[in-house]
């Protein structure tokens, strides 16, 4: 009897009262192959860290250049090279270059560049007078095509990015608040300031005109942007005459007016990704 019990196989093998067990056949085919996969993962991906230390670990990647390298960055990628001579020039400028003292008013090369036109509008304050006033008039324009794009057109792209702008012109501009340039040429035709004090850093007025162009090119109105680029290439000219802005200011007006463009293009999409049914006027509105 014992012999007969030892015989049968475990599935088959009863308890102490004669019943049978309820034994669950062990599956050893798919435990080997569980195991056969996992040396197999392992040693994958030991494989593949190996190769990531072989191609970050080992040599430095400037030791694997070549002359055809070299020349291949030369050729094709010329403006980087262009601007690492730059950093080069102006480091070597820097570090020689005596600073201005604090007795002294800034040195503005824009100054130096139109020194004629300061002495001409100081000698002729009627000619200052009315290139006040057609520079205001640029401004109005500038200030028309923004808010037109919003209230007519339903973009208001650009009107969120002159919002931006002037919002953080107001912060710079109070945090540091520059000496006004001597010479300063005031006009009562000015706008908005007029003969009020204003911020310098950095230039609205310039910014401004740049986020109109933009919107302009955008909408493929290609004269009008050329005829604001050159008016704001003129309105500089004048600002610099005239002594109402450093070189600085203008030039960060230049770029604030990109800047706050891209930012205020972020924004739209950030809007439209979570209320993508938004269509037409109302979006002026309901972004």
């Amino acid at each position: 009897m014992n012999g007969a019990v030892s015989a049968l196989k475990p599935r088959h093998k009863r308890a102490s009262n004669g019943k049978p067990l309820n034994v669950v056949p062990t599956n050893h085919s798919s435990e080997v192959l569980q195991v056969q996969d996992l040396i197999m993962s392992s040693s994958s991906s030991s494989s593949f860290s190996s190769k990531k230390l072989r191609v970050y670990g080992g040599k430095a990647s400037f030791m694997t250049w070549r002359l055809h390298d070299v020349l291949h960055v030369a050729k094709h990628h010329w403006i980087p090279c262009v601007f690492a001579m730059g950093l080069l020039f102006f480091m070597g400028v820097e570090y020689t270059l005596r600073m201005v003292p604090s007795s002294s008013p800034p040195f503005d090369v824009g100054f130096v560049t139109t020194r004629s036109l300061h002495l001409l509008l100081a000698s002729k304050p009627k000619l200052n007078t009315l290139l006040a006033g057609l520079n205001t008039v640029f401004v109005g324009m500038q200030t028309t095509y923004i808010v037109w794009t919003w209230l007519v057109e339903g973009r208001p792209r650009a009107t969120i990015s002159a919002l931006f702008m002037f919002t953080c012109r107001g912060i710079l501009g109070y945090s540091t608040q520059l000496p006004l340039p001597q010479g300063f040429l005031g006009s009562g035709a000015d706008f908005p300031v007029g003969n009020v004090s204003f911020f310098l850093f950095f230039s609205g007025h310039v910014a401004g005109s740049v986020i109109a162009s933009l919107d302009m090119r955008r909408m493929h109105r290609w004269e009008m942007a050329r005829t604001f680029d050159a008016l704001n290439v003129l309105q500089a000219l004048r600002l610099l005459g005239t002594r109402g802005h450093y070189t600085i200011d203008l030039a960060v007006g230049v770029g604030a007016g990109f800047l706050f463009d891209s930012l205020a293009g972020k924004y739209e999409e950030s809007k439209r990704s979570k209320a993508p049914t938004t269509t037409g006027t109302k979006e002026a509105f309901f972004l």
